[in-house]
């Protein structure tokens, strides 16, 4: 990238995707960064041999 290209990215105002943790989504928002919350958990509640079950029954 070019320096003018890095000024204008650094210039950009944020536009922010957050998954997961609503509060993160929250504190940018008080900051007045533009963010969209994605409501997302791991599968299974993470839980690694249920996960593995859970993908079996889609096969």
């Amino acid at each position: 990238m070019s320096e003018s290209e890095i000024k204008t990215l650094l210039e950009t105002p944020l536009k922010v995707i957050n998954i997961g943790l609503e509060g993160f989504a929250q504190e940018l928002d008080q900051q007045g960064v533009e963010v969209s919350h994605v409501d997302w958990a791991p599968p299974a509640g993470g839980d690694p041999i249920l996960a593995d079950l859970l993908s079996k029954l889609g096969t």
